[in-house]
């Protein structure tokens, strides 16, 4: 079980959890009982595809992966909207189905950040408790709208009247879901998620069926900035003292063009492992994590 971010492609039917439980059992198995995992962002059960597993320290980077691009490919069916959004809900509307014509151009208006009400059956919370919880005991509850931001849409395919294949890239947070529904809402044709599988993450694809894949040094964070430590500097920081600001090596990988800036910190990285996340401060690099042991 080595520590880092493990590529996993989940598959239908499993929770995120389901995987993250897998790996749990494999370090204790190896001895590891005490092995700190995780996953990078909630695939549900209905859906496929990349899955983040964090192992060890890379646990601590969950928060650098939320703005990160994501990709989907969703098949849109058309005709109905259920109250989860998905195939397994409960039909809540049925309507007309749309032309080829009424696609044209509908996706451009939810470009960039808009307020997006998550599903009832999602996971955000509500009064600190997810809401497909409440929602699954029947409560009556109010979804707040969230910020969300969708970088790019755009028809892959169409099968009408039955459904269509959308493809987009979002920042996390963003619920596919919600825009299905959203869609046709603006229509008068409504819609719901039939199928969606997630593609990639920032730089990192799907490994596919049964595959997975381990990063660890450098590539765990390859739109950081990299600040190469000697072992002097890497002992400063381990003990709380600032190192100078020194030379920058470039990322290794950009985001898209115009997507919104995650704020990045620099990775320190010391004998090829990332052992540090770096902030300037008073014309120094400081901690703001450290990752005993390194990745």
């Amino acid at each position: 079980m080595i520590p880092g971010v493990h590529l996993v492609h989940k598959e239908v039917g499993q929770s995120s959890f389901d995987v993250v439980r897998g790996f749990k059992h494999e370090a204790w198995e190896a001895g590891l009982k005490k092995f700190a995992l995780g996953h990078g962002g909630t695939l549900d059960p209905f859906a496929e595809g990349l899955l983040l597993v964090l192992a060890g320290q890379a646990t601590r980077l969950m928060e650098l992966l939320h703005p990160l691009p994501k990709t989907y490919l969703a098949r849109v069916a058309w005709g109905s909207e259920t109250d989860s959004g998905d195939h397994l809900g409960l039909v809540t509307a049925e309507g007309p189905r749309p032309s080829p014509e009424a696609l044209e151009g509908v996706l451009e208006g939810f470009l960039g950040w808009t307020d997006q009400v998550p599903p009832a059956t999602s996971a955000k919370k509500i009064d600190g408790e997810a809401a497909y919880k409440k929602a699954h005991r029947g409560e009556v509850f109010e979804m707040r709208p969230s910020r969300v931001y969708l970088h790019e849409a755009r028809w892959v395919s169409h099968a009408l009247p039955g459904e269509s294949l959308l493809r987009i890239t979002c920042r996390g947070g963003y619920y596919v879901r919600s825009l299905a529904r959203d869609i046709g809402r603006l229509l008068g044709c409504p819609a719901h998620l039939s199928g969606l599988a997630r593609t990639a993450i920032g730089p990192w694809e799907d490994p596919g069926s049964g595959e997975r894949k381990v990063l660890t040094g450098r590539d765990v964070l390859p739109w950081c900035a990299v600040r190469v430590l000697d072992d002097a500097e890497a002992d400063h920081l381990l003990h709380g003292r600032p190192v100078p600001l020194g030379v920058l090596e470039a990322p290794a990988w950009a985001l898209p063009e115009g997507f919104p800036d995650p704020d990045a910190p620099v990775a320190g990285v010391h004998g090829g492992r990332t052992v540090a996340l770096l902030r300037e401060k008073d014309g120094a690099y400081w901690t703001c994590a450290n990752l005993r042991g390194g990745l």
